[in-house]
């Protein structure tokens, strides 16, 4: 079965085994039991437990209550963009096994904003749910400001924070948005909607892994300047260094972003300098090569306040994030 099938045969199993009666009450039952002083404030927000579910996963709201009944502290939807969009042909994602690691060039496929939204009215209550948000593919990025716009104003009645994705590798040209002016342009742009709508959500911005310190230390400086509530750190890496995957079997995959395992180091490099640039003035949320309770601990003593986990799942199964809470 191809990676990307078995991801949605997986989700349809875990999906038909929440509607068996008494599974999902006996499975949030003892979520809340691990949970118990687990809670986190960041940016206004209490999350019952520091672990959730990074974007990409659950890109179309379709699995919040399933995904609650894993243990997540949070999920974090999307990335959602304006109008629905394809992706990249298939076949676009790829297990790299004797890495622990995933390879993707998925394009920001999902439905759009507003079947999203849609979705997100009937979410679980208790759930705290974060947008990620992005542009179409066939936006030139001198108009990209306004797909971010449209995104802001279809969910903010929905989503309890967002997060600007200008990092992914597999959309043409968007990883030109983390140049320093453009993106405090946009920044500036998406701080100044939400604010006008009723009710704050923290904004966070979500970077690569493959930012020189130089433009890290750019990024701790617009943040603070711009008034964003904090940074993700990271999404996937185009740097194909140290895989233990047969160097032709990779190049036969293709272009694409490389997360899990192969990135765990960097992304914990990338969280401790934001920390430490920053002097700990905002939040970071840590992400890549999340796959049990030591690898989220490295995150969080690197100076995030919470952690999000992905590829760990395909490796490690749907009691990961349980592992991880009980195991901090």
């Amino acid at each position: 079965m191809s990676p990307e099938r078995a991801h949605y045969a997986a989700m349809d199993l875990l999906v038909f085994a929440s509607r068996v009666p008494g599974v999902s009450w006996w499975m949030k039952r003892r979520a809340a039991k691990r949970n118990e002083g687990r809670e986190v404030t960041v940016a206004g927000l209490t999350f019952p437990n520091p672990v959730g579910l990074a974007a990409g996963f659950d890109k179309d709201a379709r699995w919040l209550p399933a995904l609650e009944m894993l243990g997540f502290g949070f999920v974090e939807i999307g990335t959602l963009t304006p109008r629905a969009q394809s992706g990249n042909p298939q076949p676009r994602l790829f297990r790299l096994k004797e890495d622990r690691g995933i390879l993707n060039r998925m394009g920001f496929n999902n439905d759009g904003l507003y079947p999203a939204a849609g979705r997100l009215v009937r979410r679980p209550k208790g759930l705290v749910v974060g947008g990620n948000i992005g542009k179409n593919k066939i936006t030139p990025n001198d108009k990209a400001v306004e797909d971010y716009l449209a995104c802001v104003d279809a969910l903010h009645p929905h989503v309890d924070y967002f997060v600007v994705n200008v990092s992914s590798p597999n959309t043409p040209g968007l990883r030109e948005l983390q140049d320093k002016e453009p993106l405090a342009k946009l920044l500036r742009a998406v701080v100044e909607r939400n604010h006008s709508h009723p009710g704050h959500r923290p904004v966070f911005l979500k970077i690569a892994p493959d930012l020189t310190d130089g433009q890290l230390d750019d990024i701790v400086q617009i943040v603070q300047e711009e008034k964003v509530d904090g940074v993700v750190a990271t999404n996937t890496t185009i740097s194909r260094a140290g895989l233990v995957t047969p160097e032709q079997e990779v190049e036969d995959m293709g272009p694409g972003g490389v997360s899990g395992a192969p990135v765990r180091a960097r992304a914990t490099e990338v969280v401790r300098h934001l920390a430490e640039r920053s002097e700990g003035r905002f939040p970071i949320i840590g992400v890549g090569g999340i796959d049990s309770a030591e690898a989220a601990q490295e995150k969080l003593d690197a100076g995030a306040c919470l952690v999000q986990v992905y590829s760990g799942m395909v490796y490690e199964g749907p009691g990961l994030p349980a592992r991880i809470v009980a195991g901090l």
